[in-house]
């Protein structure tokens, strides 16, 4: 089967209990090709009916998986990964095809999402809670570990498998039940992910597609007991006052807008470099991606110069092509990028480079890697998410002063610092308010540490055992083998124990 012909057998289907079919609803939602606009296929909303039958075999699906053993599930888990993998070049074109992303950075992503997978197999196994020192002798007390339930997962559009994944896998791994409401914008290469997960128990995973009233009904589901969410700030609060009513676990993470800090003792050409790719990976539209570039004012000119000579080498077009970068997800996302980057020049920036749309291509939702200097640290486009691919660059005169800057923000997702001076290096580690810091190495995860914000970025952690603890609770065991009389602090009180004192 090829892309056309899967997404033709996709489209308008959602998946319940094990099986994909059409939703009950009448609603359907056009999927475009960001790149060609062409028409992919259509996206169901789902209806209440869908909604219910849903919740009702996760249910079941996961009262069973819960009672199997942490092998059998890690067996599992990797045979999800072998699946990814096996299908990599398949999923890899669909995602482009949808999300507009580079062949490359598409693949990639099956990979990375085939290691959570293989990483939360084990993980899983090798920690399901502990033994503490009893404080009674003869007693044995235990730190239990549990799911929660079913979990809900909300996905944006820029990363539809990974993110998953991060997500799918330790929940999966804790005993949980999974439903996906993914993007409307990649709902179509969702399902076709899960064919990886075929192999599992009917109803243990299923997708439900829709706008966000979809995912609104099944946020407030009584029978949803975790809703994890990757998207913006306000629909993050969204999520987070429906659950608060219930104290329903959640994990949110909501946006950033990372600093990028580049000082005299970092080699220029490596600084540079990583600010491009920091930049522009996925036509920008990352979350932890670098967003505000702060540079000391004795290299300013000449990185200035060299970034601007790198984005105009950045080859732009079909992601099916040769290139670097592809096109923005679809035109409403071009469009506000569009606005932010205008008011920006309004405001006094200075394009370098960039700042429109590349005239060769008359369909797409393509826009130029741009690269704008003279900004001021109250600028729009250092205040909020930009989700493009721009390097906006403000002079600064010390590291003080980039510390600052870089923390004078609502968002602390992550952040770069490009030094090769010790005391910079330590400070940045102790001072920037951030979840993530990379010195020297930009936007790397690794499936052992933990991905999460700070601030309005967010609550909780993906990855890392911290990762695995999102989706378990814990439950503290006391047995008494002897069940002996606990004589030292039951009724009758001792006489020697009462009040001594007058009445």
């Amino acid at each position: 089967m090829d892309i056309a012909q899967c997404f033709a057998s996709l489209s308008g289907k959602i998946l319940i209990d094990g099986t994909l079919r059409p939703s009950a609803s009448p609603t359907a939602i056009p999927v475009l090709d960001p790149a060609t606009e062409a028409a992919n296929g259509e996206v169901a909303e789902s209806s209440d009916t869908d909604i219910e039958e849903a919740v009702a075999a996760a249910r079941r699906a996961q009262k069973a998986w819960a009672k199997r053993n942490a092998l059998a599930r890690a067996e599992a888990l990797h045979e999800i990964a072998h699946g990814l993998r096996k299908r990599r070049a398949f999923l890899a074109e669909a995602m482009t095809r949808e999300m507009g992303k580079p062949y490359k950075e598409s693949a990639d992503e099956v990979e990375w999402s085939a290691t959570a997978y293989d990483y939360y197999a084990e993980i899983a196994r090798h920690d399901n809670g502990r033994v503490i020192g009893p404080v009674v002798d003869g007693q044995t007390h235990l730190v239990t570990k549990h799911p929660l339930g079913t979990v809900l997962i909300i996905m944006p559009f820029n990363y539809p498998f990974v993110l998953f994944a991060w997500e799918a896998a330790a929940a999966l791994a804790a005993g949980n039940a999974v439903i996906l409401k993914p993007s409307e914008l990649t709902s179509l290469c969702s399902l076709a992910m899960l064919e990886a997960f075929a192999h599992l128990p009917p109803g243990l995973v299923q997708c439900l597609t829709g706008t966000g009233e979809t995912g609104a009904k099944l946020v407030a589901h009584p029978d949803v007991h975790c809703v994890a969410f990757t998207g913006s700030i306000p629909a993050g609060q969204a999520v987070a006052r429906a659950c608060a009513g219930s104290f329903k676990r959640t994990l949110i993470e909501a946006s950033g807008n990372d600093p990028f800090i580049v000082m005299p003792s970092a080699p220029l050409e490596m600084a540079a470099k990583g600010a491009v790719f920091s930049a522009y990976i996925n036509c920008g539209q990352i979350c932890a991606r670098a967003e505000r570039f702060y540079v000391h004012a004795s290299i300013h000119d000449a990185f200035v110069d060299r970034v601007t000579e790198l984005s105009r080498r950045i080859r732009v077009g079909n992601g099916l092509d040769h290139v670097d970068m592809g096109p923005m997800v679809s035109e409403r996302e071009r469009t506000r990028f569009e606005g932010l980057v205008k008011r920006a020049i309004d405001a006094g920036a200075t394009v370098q480079c960039g700042g429109g749309r590349p005239s060769r291509f008359n369909t797409g939702f393509f826009v130029e890697p741009t690269v704008l200097s003279g900004l001021t640290q109250d600028m729009e486009i250092l205040q909020t998410e930009s989700f493009g691919p721009v390097i906006p660059i403000c002079k600064v005169e010390s590291f003080d002063e980039a510390i600052a800057h870089a923390n004078d923000s609502k968002y602390a997702l992550g952040s770069v610092v490009y030094t090769t001076d010790l005391k910079e290096t330590m400070r940045a580690v102790g001072e920037i308010e951030a979840g993530m810091t990379w010195i020297n190495a930009p936007l790397l995860d690794n499936d052992a540490g933990p991905f999460g914000g700070w601030k309005m970025s967010g609550t909780g952690s993906q990855l890392g055992p911290e990762g695995l603890e999102q989706f378990r609770q814990s439950k503290l065991v006391m047995i008494d083998p002897n069940c002996s009389d606990h004589d030292f602090w039951w009724f009758p009180y001792k006489s020697q124990e009462a009040y001594p004192g007058p009445r």
